[in-house]
């Protein structure tokens, strides 16, 4: 199958949607299927063979953040080359709503569409206000799928229709394989994440910390991301500083070390999330995961059967969350071996299953999954699929 997918946000700017295009896109090559995917990129970005360049994006705010987005009459010259060279069999456009290529390429193409939505907003007056603008595009979508509950809630709520629930992505194996690092273990906690975002949830960490290390003595914090790390540990008492780590930027193999180092992995995240890849990636390395009760990242952890969630935004609960699981390696042993039995259901064998099953069905009608196995995704994809 020739499948055209498009990225919304810059390639060169690491983030949850682009990592689950990546990894999506690979999958789909291993299997056999010829994948080509639509970015942004800055001219210097090394890419990989299937991607293509779709010219440097520039900063917009969106969804609480500040997303790298590429836009505008050459974007749109771009994105018709690519879909007449491509004579792609089926596009799947990721975030569709967006001022992106998303939505460009919606506009542009013809035959299937699957169309991905990541975002959960439930307040979102600028996705309303733009849906006269959005609808002609989105009624050209064949398939809609949402990567959470709450993703799915907030498409239905702004831009009507339904979308079956297939979740992000993740190569299990990949985190499970990782070796530890002898230096990253014993008494660490880690974070990653982009340092200056404050929806990221450092600032609330950083805030928790004084407690955290009186309680543990040998209790450290490692950190990985880009950002201004002084700022960082401006609110930590002068003496704790030194027991806060910044990594910058790591490489995919050493995230997977990091998060099967650490005795505690913290996602204090305060909103904008519809999912939650990171949660994912540390039950896969075995990580015990300590998060804020986000629905979104509640929903990942199983309502907390396969992760701990504490009050968000409240360091204090924070603190005594971490302080309880640092003292307590039975109580971690459980999380890790619960945490690695429910990651099984996001593994690529799995969600990639799903989203070709989505394919098939646009590109051959409803016939062509009559022999698949899975009734109820059958059910739920006749329910998206044009008449």
């Amino acid at each position: 199958m020739r499948i055209g997918i498009v990225c919304p946000y810059s390639w060169d700017v690491p983030g949850g949607v682009q990592f689950h295009i990546r990894d999506l896109a690979e999958h789909l090559i291993g299997l056999g299927h010829d994948v080509s995917v639509l970015a942004p990129a800055d001219d210097d970005t090394p890419l990989p063979p299937y991607v293509v360049s779709a010219g440097r994006a520039v900063p917009v705010p969106y969804n609480g953040s500040v997303a790298r987005l590429n836009f505008g009459f050459l974007s749109a010259a771009r994105v018709r080359r690519w879909l007449h060279d491509g004579t792609f069999d089926v596009i799947h456009i990721h975030e569709p709503a967006s001022p992106s290529l998303g939505l460009l390429s919606c506009w542009a193409a013809q035959g299937p569409i699957v169309a991905t939505f990541h975002t959960s907003n439930p307040r979102s007056r600028a996705m309303i206000a733009a849906y006269p603008i959005l609808q002609p595009a989105l009624e050209k979508i064949s398939a809609r799928i949402a990567v959470s509950e709450y993703a799915r809630r907030t498409l239905v709520e702004h831009l009507g229709g339904d979308a079956v629930v297939i979740p992000n992505g993740v190569d299990v194996g990949f985190f499970e394989r990782a070796e530890p690092k002898a230096e990253w273990q014993n008494g660490t906690i880690g974070f990653i994440g982009r340092i200056d975002e404050p929806r990221k949830g450092l600032p609330v960490l950083m805030k928790a910390l004084p407690a955290i290390f009186e309680a543990c003595p040998d209790a450290r914090l490692l950190v990985a991301g880009r950002g201004d790390e002084e700022e960082a540990v401006a609110s930590l008492p002068a003496a704790m500083r030194s027991r806060v780590e910044f990594l910058g930027m790591v490489s995919d193999e050493d995230k997977a070390r990091l998060l099967r180092s650490v005795d505690v992995y913290v996602a204090p995240n305060t909103g904008g999330e519809s999912f939650g890849i990171i949660l994912v990636e540390a039950m896969s390395a075995g990580a015990p995961v300590l998060a804020s009760d986000l629905d979104a990242f509640a929903q990942v952890l199983d309502k907390g059967a396969a992760g701990e969630l504490f009050a968000n935004e409240d360091a204090d609960a924070l603190a005594s969350a971490a302080i309880r699981l640092l003292g307590d390696p039975d109580r971690r042993r459980e999380l890790r071996e619960r945490g690695r039995a429910h990651v099984r259901r996001f593994d690529w064998s799995t969600v990639g299953a799903d989203i070709l099953a989505v394919y098939e069905t646009v590109t051959d009608g409803a016939a062509s999954v009559a022999t698949d196995d899975r009734p109820g995704l059958r059910a739920r994809l006749g329910l998206l699929t044009r008449d």
